[in-house]
């Protein structure tokens, strides 16, 4: 039988015969995962559902054990769940530390087992080094797998450890890996290669995950896509410095791992402390689609996630930058109520010394030159409208010209004597010291006590670079990134109803850790809609629609000056928490007019967006981009086709939309208009035209005529 008790294991000596077979078989939302513990725990099966026959599982163990080979070990090793090399195993170790000089070499042995319904945790301990290590491993009612790990100093000596990292196989035909790469205002674009013998490492060491950070890292059989082909997937739920790999072995092994990366004394455990990991979190399913929908579930159902309608926003970054006039706000804000915005907030500009980047960061205090009444002039006014009021801060940040720089030089990050390389004339202030912590925690408390604040738009824009404090300047973004956490927690804790938007540099900071504190991600400061299209895609790997921030730009995007219609980047910009980045004084009563109909069409799609799935067509044409949102009982969708480019084919070829319920029948309905491309009418958008599922996911539709930089929304009733 499988271990489902709460007792130790009997120790066997290495010269007795160990026990028969065993496992442990976790099994929810479509998802198995399968350990054999005949010897050191070692998971065999991470993927569909398995049979729950005591016979079938243990037959799986036994025929996933390898044999003895020759130029081998006598016993040949394999990935267990923290394989070390003192054990045999001669890939990427998962679990490496030592106690000074010496004991660096590791070998955890089972002694108990937890089991509590679709979740275990593995207790491990080595008597002569004396560490114990539990892993936790859960499969979600989503079918997502969880793991994490706690490492606990049982000996009288310091233990540092340097590498913890949590591993799951991936099917050896997975021959193929995807991750995102990019940069400031191109982030989550996708690479694909070869998944070979070796590995392939990713690692982020900015003390935050990075523009070029991966979003997910994911192996599948060749040619995988959104749609169709075996994938499997891995995303590390942590803010700081992290590590990714996926390794191939000659050995038969295939695995993908990850963890947090610690640099040199990061972590060195006093007697009796414990180091626990962040969550490595892996997903499945035939195509993409699949696979993030099992994170979309999982996020959806925590008790925090955002539930109520998510308020059109209007950020006044691109409106006024550092311009702040009181007559120009109550302006914008009058004509963003006129359209319908539900939320107005007030960018960077507002606090002490801040006419420009390169001051008064950590003086968040209202300054007087500008605001000689507060805020209140403005705050009152946009309430007044019926809008809530949102502010930004960036608090982890510090600026050398600042009072609070010249009254605590000692509160900035560093490694050395001398200040870390500047970014954007600011340095990372030490929130993991208790005095720079209630410091920065007391001045948001006040603000969000002087005003009703409903939103904070939290910045973090640069890397953390030599990130080092107290005696020696030892690294500090563990500490940090932890600090940065309760800091979240608490405002949330002591300010009910508090939403905070999750933003670095654009995108630069976009993981599970620090979104399980938010409300939204903003995806990228590129607001430029055709590099939005793969940046929104890629983000929504892991992040649901919901709470990835987008926005209706300028006619000429800042980023980019490219030139875009209002109805490309409305449309871009449909299947998220949708909002404006744009000075509408500027506007004519015409132009409005189109916003709102955006704007009323968001609000009546804004349930389908929160609960929906997306999907995304894997087409041959590159011209071409056509996804949709898809409502969680496959009674309507929303599908957007974008013309990138001209196409090959002129007019362009039938596109398919997937992801309905296949026999169910749907009526088709182009909305709103595509604009005047100079063609005919499209018939079928004329025409009360009713197909199924099957037929619009194998067969498709032609879409209109689109001059390139042109979008088309096609809603999907069930009949």
């Amino acid at each position: 039988m499988p271990h489902n008790d709460d007792v130790p294991l009997p120790r066997f000596p290495e010269t007795l015969p160990r026990p028969s077979a065993d496992y442990v078989h976790l099994s929810s939302g479509g998802t198995s995962v399968l350990v054999d513990i005949s010897g050191t725990p070692t998971i065999v099966h991470w993927g569909a559902a398995l049979e729950d026959d005591a016979d079938l599982l243990r037959s799986i163990c036994v025929t996933s054990r390898p044999q003895r080979v020759s130029g081998g070990l006598d016993v040949t090793p394999r990935l267990g769940l923290l394989a070390t090399g003192a054990e045999g195993w001669l890939g990427t170790p998962l679990l490496e530390g030592h106690r000074g000089a010496g004991g660096s070499s590791l070998v955890l042995r089972l002694v108990r087992i937890r089991r509590e319904g679709s979740s275990a945790s593995f207790e491990l301990h080595d008597d002569e080094r004396a560490v114990t290590a539990t892993v936790e491993l859960a499969v979600s009612d989503s079918g997502l797998v969880r793991q994490r790990a706690t490492l606990r100093n049982d000996g009288d000596a310091p233990f540092e450890l340097t590498s913890l990292l949590l591993g799951l196989p991936t099917p050896w035909d997975a021959s193929e890996l995807l991750d995102t790469t990019g940069h400031h205002l191109r982030e989550r674009h996708p690479q694909r290669r070869d998944f070979t013998i070796g590995t392939h490492l990713r690692e982020s060491r900015r003390g935050r995950p990075g523009a070029d950070a991966s979003v997910l890292l994911a192996a599948g059989r060749p040619g995988f896509g959104f749609e169709t082909g075996l994938v499997h997937g891995i995303h590390v739920a942590w803010s700081g410095n992290h590590r990714v790999l996926a390794e191939r072995t000659n050995g038969g092994e295939s695995f993908l791992a990850g963890g947090e990366l610690l640099l040199p004394g990061e972590v060195i455990l006093s007697p009796g402390a414990a180091y626990e990991s962040p969550w490595i979190l892996g997903s499945w399913g035939d195509g993409l689609t699949e696979l993030s929908a099992r994170f979309h579930d999982e996020w959806r159902a925590r008790p925090q996630h955002p539930t109520r309608p998510r308020p059109v926003t209007l950020n006044t970054w691109e409106a006024v930058y550092f311009d702040h006039s009181l007559d120009k706000l109550t302006a914008l804000a009058d004509i963003a109520a006129e359209v319908g915005v539900e939320r107005f907030v007030l960018d960077d500009g507002w606090f002490m010394h801040r006419r420009d980047d390169t001051a008064g960061l950590g003086d968040w205090e209202v300054d007087p030159s500008v605001w000689p009444n507060g805020l209140h002039p403005l705050v009152n006014h946009v309430t007044a409208l019926g809008m809530e009021f949102g502010l930004w801060v960036e608090p982890e940040m510090i600026n050398p010209d600042s009072d609070l720089a010249r009254e605590h030089p000692d509160w900035i990050l560093r490694g050395r004597d001398t200040l870390p390389p500047v970014a954007r004339q600011q340095q990372v202030l030490d929130l993991a010291n208790p005095d720079a912590y209630r410091h920065i925690a007391s001045r948001l408390h006040a603000l969000l006590d002087e005003y009703p604040i409903a939103y904070l738009k939290w910045d973090h824009n640069r890397d953390l670079v030599d990130a080092g404090s107290g005696s020696g300047g030892a690294a500090r973004v563990r500490e940090q990134t932890l600090a940065v956490y309760r800091l979240l927690d608490e405002l949330k804790r002591d300010h009910p109803g508090l939403e905070i938007e999750n933003c670095a540099s654009g995108g630069s900071r976009v993981d599970l850790g620090i979104l399980d504190r938010t409300d939204r991600v903003w995806t990228s400061d590129s607001l430029d809609p055709l590099e939005r299209l793969p940046n929104q895609r890629y983000t929504g790997l892991v992040v649901p629609p919901e709470m990835m921030g987008m926005h209706l730009t300028t006619p000429t995007v800042h980023s980019s000056r490219r030139t875009v219609t209002l109805e490309l980047s409305a449309a871009v910009a449909l299947f998220g928490h949708f909002g404006i980045e744009w000075d509408l004084t500027t506007t004519d009563a015409a132009t409005r007019e189109r916003i709102a109909a955006w704007i009323r069409l968001i609000k009546r799609i804004r349930p389908l967006i929160a609960t929906g799935h997306p999907v995304h067509t894997d087409l041959a044409d590159p011209a071409l981009d056509a996804r949709g949102i898809v409502a969680d009982d496959a009674s309507a969708a929303l599908f957007v086709i974008t013309q990138i480019t001209s196409s090959a084919a002129y007019p362009p070829a039938r596109v398919r939309l997937p992801g309905l319920s296949p026999d169910t029948r749907y009526r088709l309905r182009l909305l709103p208009a595509p604009g005047d491309s100079g063609q005919s009418e499209l018939e079928w958008a004329q025409a009360d035209i009713v197909l199924t599922g099957t037929a619009l996911a194998t067969v498709g539709v032609r879409p209109p005529t689109l001059v390139p930089q042109q979008a088309a929304v096609i809603e999907a009733i069930r009949v």
